[in-house]
């Protein structure tokens, strides 16, 4: 028998290639006038077409977003935004674009349109993150949650064949843990199983032909979805060691994510054999664990903590910070599981396969 509660969250999405046009129509949907768009220095070219075809509706753009939003980047693009009197902004990007949106949002309620480029999934989620003094704190609020989507998979299709991999396993990421967050139900079931399916038909064709834009549309397909996974429902160990290992050891975001998650899935396994038969199905495997680490190595994407950017030596500050203040998991893992973290660490860093 069925149990469960859903919340829906209020949000439009318009998906298609060349969807990019309906930007200025979007914007008028909000009943907004000026746009702040955001992007990291890397897509800035890119931003300054978006600012351009906008005309007057363009307030101005702030390059500066980097990864785990900074607190003092966040409050740089706010009092920006306030000067140049905008009351909209349009992320284009990944993650740390969306999530600076999301930070100039929560304190002054502008709507966000979000424009993603890679397959984070943060864009449809009321989820914020800012880092303060080398901790990552997360939270919920329904004003940062973009208001508008558009889902261009033109605008991926130069999106490099790495980043496409690892983007697309950190989005997998949110559907896995979907399937056993203590609140889950079955509409994000579904979505988190067809996300994940999706996601990796897409990646080896996007390793292939690189500009293949079936290919393309499948993985912000499977984004989507598994980004609604991650907004409806709450997240478990693998996110928390990614916060930690992010947040705290600025380690690339959706890397940390590619190379943890496997070990993360292991070490629920036993405590979560329901959603493991549906990742594996998903996946077209008998173990959910190798099945991810398989997809990560056998499409070029890191599979050891070593190889971006993680210290031995920082492994056990990051056992603890984990297990201080943990997340609901189907295996608990607070202080008295330390060991076991601090374990599950270690063979992430060497790049072992999943025990």
């Amino acid at each position: 028998m069925h149990d469960f509660i859903h919340t829906t969250h209020p949000q439009r999405v318009v998906f298609g290639a060349g969807s990019l046009r309906h930007l200025a129509r979007e914007i008028d949907a909000l009943g907004a006038k000026k746009a702040l768009v955001l992007c990291t220095p890397e897509q800035r070219p890119q931003a300054e077409r978006v600012a351009a075809s906008l005309g007057a509706q363009a307030a101005g753009l702030f390059d500066r977003a980097v990864m785990h939003v900074p607190v003092e980047t966040a409050r740089e693009a706010r009092d920006l935004a306030r000067r140049l009197g905008a009351d909209c902004a349009v992320a284009l990007g990944g993650g740390s674009t969306t999530g600076l949106g999301k930070a100039i949002a929560l304190e002054s309620g502008l709507p966000i349109v979000a424009i993603p480029t890679t397959y984070a999934g943060s864009e449809m989620t009321p989820i914020y993150g800012l880092t303060e003094n080398g901790l990552k704190k997360t939270g919920k609020d329904p004003r940062v949650l973009p208001r508008t989507v558009i889902y261009d998979p033109e605008l991926s299709r130069t999106l490099p064949v790495g980043l496409s991999v690892t983007s697309g396993i950190n989005a997998i990421a949110h559907a896995a843990e979907g399937l056993y967050a203590q609140d889950s139900n079955p509409v994000m079931d579904l979505m988190a199983e067809e996300g994940i399916a999706a996601l990796a038909r897409a990646l080896p064709a996007i390793r292939v032909q690189p500009d293949d834009l079936a290919a393309r549309s499948d993985a912000l397909y499977g984004a989507w979805l598994c980004g609604g996974v991650l907004g409806a429902v709450g997240m478990a160990l693998h996110h928390k060691l990614c916060h930690t290992l992010g947040g705290s050891f600025n380690l690339p975001h959706a890397e940390v994510h590619t190379v943890v998650l496997p070990h993360a899935l292991a070490f629920n396994a036993q405590a979560a054999p329901r959603a493991m038969a549906r990742i594996a199905r998903a996946l077209g495997c008998v173990s959910a664990p190798a099945a991810v680490f398989a997809l990560a190595r056998d499409n070029g994407a890191p599979v050891a903590l070593k190889d971006i950017g993680m210290r031995a030596a920082d492994l056990d500050r990051a056992a603890d910070i984990a297990v201080a203040n943990p997340y609901w998991n189907p295996r608990p893992f607070g202080p008295a599981e330390r060991d076991a973290i601090r374990a599950l660490l270690q063979r992430a860093f060497d790049g072992e396969p999943p025990g």
